[in-house]
């Protein structure tokens, strides 16, 4: 699935087409500046959807996205219009919020059943209780098996199991997204790879700003609870 991050609706198709012609097998689409300030008038987000389903064939992800990190909360009637579009065939839902998550869930469940799909990092495993069909995560990046574990343990019916993979997974949640603000969470996972050896550097794009000391700490020390760094590799 390839991000379209555009901020207009041309500069979109085109960058639909570009996804489409090397490969893409879905899209999806972030917010874009148009959305900001309430209320959002249901036309804007479902004209900009539905033209971007004009140019291509591939399926098209929704982003439900709390707006404290850029994005928007999407209303029944907004949904009700998206869903609407043949080619959306997913949403991913990223409010951080479990009742915005659960209602999510009731209203696809009276609208159109497309896939759910939790962007939540802060209750992976929950979410799955909730409802979730799949995980489009942030967090996926680092410590990826035992994620993975946690889910697969989860849909066996192994419950138990998937709790404790949870709760050891908890940490490095906190310490990646518990700490305010939630954006440096790229930076911080950034660190978490580099110390695993498998990025060369941490380095963010300007105007972001590199981690502080302590935040590069909490990620080490939740990396070496979690079993994927050894004291001496730390």
């Amino acid at each position: 699935i390839c991000g379209l991050g555009a901020s207009y609706t041309t500069q979109a198709q085109e960058l639909a087409r570009d996804a489409a012609g090397l490969g893409a097998a879905g899209l999806l689409v972030f917010p874009i500046p148009a959305y900001g300030g309430q209320p959002l008038d249901p036309e804007i987000p479902y004209a900009y959807h539905a033209a971007i389903a004009e140019v291509t064939d591939t399926p098209l992800v929704l982003f439900q996205l709390q707006a404290s990190l850029g994005g928007v909360l999407f209303d029944d009637e907004t949904l009700g219009r998206l869903v609407g579009i043949p080619s959306v065939v997913a949403i991913k839902e990223a409010s951080f919020d479990a009742t915005r998550f659960i209602a999510m869930r009731n209203a696809l469940r009276r609208l159109r059943p497309i896939a759910f799909l939790t962007g939540n990092d802060n209750f992976i495993l929950e979410s799955f209780v909730l409802g979730a069909t799949g995980a489009l995560i942030g967090m996926a990046a680092i410590a990826t098996r035992q994620q993975v574990d946690m889910v697969r343990a989860y849909q066996a019916g192994d419950v138990a199991r998937a709790q404790q993979l949870s709760e050891q997974l908890a940490p490095l949640i906190e310490a990646v997204f518990g700490r305010p603000p939630v954006r440096n969470y790229r930076a911080r996972i950034k660190e978490g790879l580099v110390m695993q050896g498998i990025i060369p550097t941490a380095t963010v794009r300007p105007p972001l700003l590199p981690v502080s000391p302590e935040e590069r700490e909490d990620v080490r020390r939740a990396l070496l609870s979690l079993g994927v760094l050894t004291p001496v590799a730390a």
